[in-house]
């Protein structure tokens, strides 16, 4: 048996910085209250035509793979998450693939949403634990601004998301005391459309319909989002997901060195940090500058984290994620 270890980190954001003030020129909002709801002060915008979420995850990948110091033929596997792909289908995995001239490997799609880069590492981990492979890139990238109603009818969604990209390179560990010590992964889906984009949809309205039918009042296929609802449930989850890896590890709150929380909503991040004691040099947030960038939020996160020397051999790093589906989980690592 082997353990899994994060050998190298990158993560690439549109150079485009979009204010809260730049949005209350086109929609009914301020910059007091978005950061009094969410903590935000300005996310990144692709601009069209310069970036997309496979560009932005090879981007990020490249520079993972540097910092590895690994050939991009040593990679056995892609995990690419995203709720936003370039195409339909195929996914950007394969993409992937392609764009950074790999050897014919295997490239998986993970579309859990803001748990999608937990779940990501967490199929890395398992193969390379069962010998499968000895190598795993995992990308989280998002392209949220060019799907969201920049209207005020909107402005309760399109204010928290911005676009991004990260990625990290897992390599085999033969010292099962270090690396991925165990991944955690939960669903509820009765809950989908509590966080949910219906349409485009084989089940419900499908592009033909959308694009027939014409209806400027139509919000089927802008993201819909129950606020209160998902904040109470994310508390919830966070908690409990965070609790269930220490305790299969044997560990407590006060083992934790670092946490590194999905970027969904600020108040979320504090609200687990004061449940769990912790004081601010052990939650690394930078949804304030980034927004919420879905599967990217965690690999932008623990790459600045890292780079910003946050993170020390030895320590023990928590991941936690809660988001759509509803879908939530946790990584802990010694690093």
């Amino acid at each position: 048996m082997y353990n899994s270890k994060i050998i190298g980190l990158g993560y690439f954001v549109p150079e485009n910085v979009v204010t809260n003030d730049d949005l209350s020129k086109v929609m009914d909002t301020d910059d007091e209250w978005i950061q009094e709801r969410t903590g935000i002060k300005e996310r990144r915008h692709v601009i069209k035509g310069e970036d997309t979420t496979m560009s932005m995850g090879v981007k990020a990948a490249k520079i993972a793979i540097e910092r590895a110091g690994i050939d991009k033929d040593d990679i056995d596997f892609i995990v690419f998450a995203t709720l936003s792909p370039d195409y339909y289908f195929p996914g950007p995995g394969v993409m992937v693939q392609s764009d950074l001239d790999i050897k014919t490997v295997g490239a998986l799609d993970v579309r859990n949403q803001c748990s999608g880069f937990v779940y990501g590492l967490s199929v890395a981990d398992q193969y390379i634990k069962t010998g499968m492979y000895k190598n795993v890139l995992v990308i989280g990238s998002e392209v949220h601004s060019t799907g969201l109603d920049f209207t005020t009818r909107g402005r309760g969604v399109t204010v928290i998301f911005g676009d991004g990209a990260g990625a990290a390179i897992l390599s085999r560990e033969e010292d099962t005391t270090n690396g991925i010590l165990s991944t955690h992964l939960h669903s509820e889906g009765q809950h989908a459309e509590e966080l949910s984009l219906i349409a485009p949809g084989m089940g419900t309205r499908w592009v033909t319909d959308i694009i027939k039918e014409n209806d400027p009042s139509d919000v089927s296929y802008y993201p819909h989002m129950n606020g209160q609802f998902v904040f109470k449930n994310a508390v919830v989850r966070f908690s409990e997901v965070i609790m269930e890896g220490l305790m299969a590890n044997g560990l407590t709150n006060k083992d934790i060195d670092l946490l590194i929380p999905h970027q969904a909503n600020l108040r979320i991040s504090q609200f687990v940090q004061k449940k769990f004691g912790l004081s601010d040099k052990q939650v690394f947030n930078n949804i304030m500058r980034y927004g919420n960038t879905t599967a990217a939020s965690i690999p932008i996160a623990l790459t600045e984290a890292w780079e910003q020397g946050k993170i020390k051999q030895g320590d023990l790093v928590v991941l936690a994620a809660f988001g759509s589906g509803f879908t939530w989980g946790s990584v802990i690592i010694r690093w």
